[in-house]
């Protein structure tokens, strides 16, 4: 009995759709030919498939209209390009530019289909090994795009494929821009709701007054201006998950309601007489404090023990600092997106930088500083100013051993002069040394203005 040899995907790029006679060649050596002829097609097989190897065949460079974003196309994925080339493609300089920035290899036309099966054998490898490597060191959730290698983001990692694998309310702590609604949507997509909808509500960001309706929605005629039924966020969501996000901010009259839902699954439109039953998971989200809320009394403690079955907590990026210049790289190849070719990546200074910032706004924070500094950038790479941090020297960053030494003796010199109300016997005694020491200290530190004989 023979064997089934799995074929491997690779995307054929052609412009000119006729030109199709490479396919039986590539079965015939293991390989499975997606031809695609546009942009609109790319993409939407790339969304599909995983394709280590592409190839792109030109005849001339008027083939290049046809994708006249080509190379931003052929950098949105991790994948190694070849090319197929007539003459005419060759000797031009655009076609030549193309193909050394973003291409493993080429052959021009007439094609040897030997070297042609090595190439992409080669290329495939090669994909293949920039891929593992990837996954190994940023530890990606490739749905929701979470990246971290650090241990805490690991854990994470590890406590979202758990929580994921049941139906248990999930609630979700982390200081603001940390990526609560990133881990929410991860758990979604790892649980047996992965195919129904993913429906996010921000509990702090609607109007108190409009909250009701936006969350249960509403019968016609339910008040003035409600021309026709509306479906609100919860049924939306139903065969899926419902994220609400700052749940905090929730007014205290609309958590009895949404308690009566996680208990009954069950929910009242804004006029309705019929209770309407929804089946969706809830996920919550919040960046205060909810015990200190629960002893405040703006928040319902059974509402709390309610949303708060499984906990995560999405650590700060102060906690998980080995990330940031992971981060830093794949923010700047999505933003950068082969628009700049000069633009090479963060100078040793940005990235001193950016290990001693103390990042308020996490993640969310170092987005924005990314991108703002491939806008403002002018030179080969991004410094600590074209991020917006201030540049401060390194000299006054870091104190050598003798620097620190000295200044912790003047500090402790001053307070016991200070105590002592100037008085340079008292001084020396508190400090276990000779008055002869005490001045030769005091002029070492030029604190002889200091001083009150």
């Amino acid at each position: 009995m023979l064997q089934r040899t799995t074929l491997r995907d690779v995307l054929y790029v052609n412009p000119q759709p006729s030109c199709l006679g490479l396919f039986p060649t590539l079965r015939a050596s293991g390989w499975e030919p997606h031809a695609v002829t546009t942009p609109e097609q790319f993409r939407r097989l790339t969304r599909s498939r995983e394709c280590n190897v592409g190839i792109l065949r030109l005849e001339n460079q008027s083939d290049l209209g046809a994708f006249p974003d080509l190379s931003e196309l052929l950098a949105e994925q991790n994948r190694e390009w070849v090319a197929l080339l007539t003459k005419e493609a060759v000797n031009d300089p655009e076609v030549r530019r193309l193909i050394a920035e973003c291409f493993f290899d080429f052959h021009t036309l007439p094609l040897s289909p030997e070297h042609m099966m090595t190439t992409l054998g080669h290329a495939y490898g090669m994909a293949s090994l920039k891929r593992l490597d990837l996954e190994k060191s940023l530890g990606k959730l490739e749905e929701a795009e979470m990246v971290g290698c650090s241990p805490v983001m690991l854990a994470l990692f590890r406590n979202i494929r758990k929580v994921a694998g049941t139906e248990a309310a999930v609630f979700i702590t982390g200081e603001t821009g940390t990526g609560k609604e990133l881990t929410a949507q991860a758990i979604h997509e790892r649980s047996s709701r992965a195919g129904g909808p993913f429906v996010t509500i921000n509990c702090g960001a609607i109007p108190s007054s409009l909250i009701q309706s936006e969350l249960f929605g509403y019968e016609k005629g339910a008040f003035t201006g409600a021309m026709q039924r509306k479906i609100g966020r919860i049924e939306a969501a139903s065969g899926g998950t419902i994220f609400l996000d700052e749940i905090g901010d929730l007014p205290m009259d609309l958590q009895a309601n949404l308690l009566r839902f996680l208990q009954e699954k069950q929910i009242d439109r804004v006029g309705g007489k019929d209770p309407v039953t929804v089946d969706v998971r809830v996920i919550a989200a919040t960046h205060v404090d909810l015990e200190m809320a629960v002893a405040a009394g703006r928040f319902r403690q059974d509402l709390y023990h309610r949303l708060n079955v499984l906990g995560l907590r999405v650590p700060s990026l102060r906690e998980r600092s080995g990330d940031i210049e992971v981060l830093a790289r794949h923010f700047f190849t999505q933003f950068s997106d082969g628009r700049r070719r000069s633009l090479r990546g963060f100078s040793r200074e940005a990235m001193e930088a950016m290990t001693k910032h103390d990042w308020p706004g996490n993640v969310r924070e170092l987005i924005n500083r990314v991108r703002r500094a491939v806008v403002m950038c002018e030179g080969r790479t991004i410094s600590s100013g074209d991020m917006g941090f201030e540049a401060v020297s390194s000299r006054h960053q870091m104190l050598t051993l003798d620097e620190a030494r000295n200044q912790a003796e003047q500090q402790v010199i001053l307070s016991a002069m200070n105590r002592n109300v100037n008085n340079l016997a008292r001084t020396a005694r508190d400090l276990g040394v000779s008055r002869v020491t005490l001045y030769r200290l005091i002029d070492k530190h030029q604190l002889r203005g200091h001083t009150a004989e």
